[in-house]
């Protein structure tokens, strides 16, 4: 099985914007989802999606440790190799970690400027040149809006895509409710987790082609995968 015929199969296409495509140069996207409901495994499979589609991701984990991250790639990418069951996974997996890098900062040691500062440490010495970045668990308090418009600015003069992870109360039944609208505003693609029985439900509500008709699209509690209601996980 090719890397294309991965692709094929990945419900991840169906959570495009009317276009088709997740990694719009310039917008942003959302993960929504109370703790602990899946929100970092979801962005894992958002990357190794955009790997597979030939592009390079940058993670910034503002929680875990670089080895942690990798594990969560690791884990889900050996999941993804057992549903697919091709011998070639190995080779894509080798092939795409040449095109991920995994950046960690302390949460209170976030700013827009250090990850410019170190982005362009990455690029100049021809290190690393992304064209998206994963950002898991910039929080959303007041300030954010300052960063979201300066990583907005960033995102638009290096030409990147970008998707963030939105903690919600784990009781929150509107996922609109604990973010502002200014906040909510700056997201031009939005997907809400929620858990459903021994499942957890994905549910496009902004920006994708599937919102106002979504697929039945969930994670498995097991593997962390993702897919359609009625298949095989």
């Amino acid at each position: 099985m090719l890397i294309t015929d991965v692709m094929k199969q990945s419900p991840l296409r169906l959570l495009g914007d009317e276009t088709g495509d997740i990694f719009v140069p310039g917008k942003f996207g959302a993960v929504m989802a109370g703790p602990g409901v899946g929100k970092t495994s979801l962005m894992v499979q958002l990357a190794l999606y955009a790997l597979l589609s030939e592009k390079s991701v940058l993670h910034i984990s503002l929680n875990d440790p670089v080895h942690k991250v990798s594990l969560w790639y690791e884990e889900v990418f050996k999941n993804l190799s057992v549903s697919t069951s091709t011998i070639q996974m190995q080779e894509i997996w080798e092939t795409v970690q040449k095109h991920r890098f995994i950046m960690t900062f302390q949460v209170e040691g976030f700013s827009v400027p250090k990850l410019r500062e170190r982005l362009t440490d990455l690029t100049e010495q021809g290190i690393f040149s992304p064209q998206m970045l994963i950002i898991d668990g910039l929080p959303f308090d007041p300030p954010a809006e300052d960063t979201l418009s300066a990583l907005k600015e960033l995102a638009v003069s290096q030409n990147l895509s970008a998707w963030f992870t939105v903690q919600t109360p784990c009781n929150e039944a509107v996922p609109f409710g604990p973010v502002p609208g200014s906040i909510a505003d700056r997201f031009d693609l939005m997907i809400f987790l929620q858990p459903d029985g021994k499942e957890v439900k994905i549910t496009p509500i902004k920006g994708t082609r599937s919102e106002n008709k979504p697929p039945e699209l969930y994670l498995d509690a097991a593997t962390m995968l993702i897919h359609r209601r009625g298949d095989a996980a």
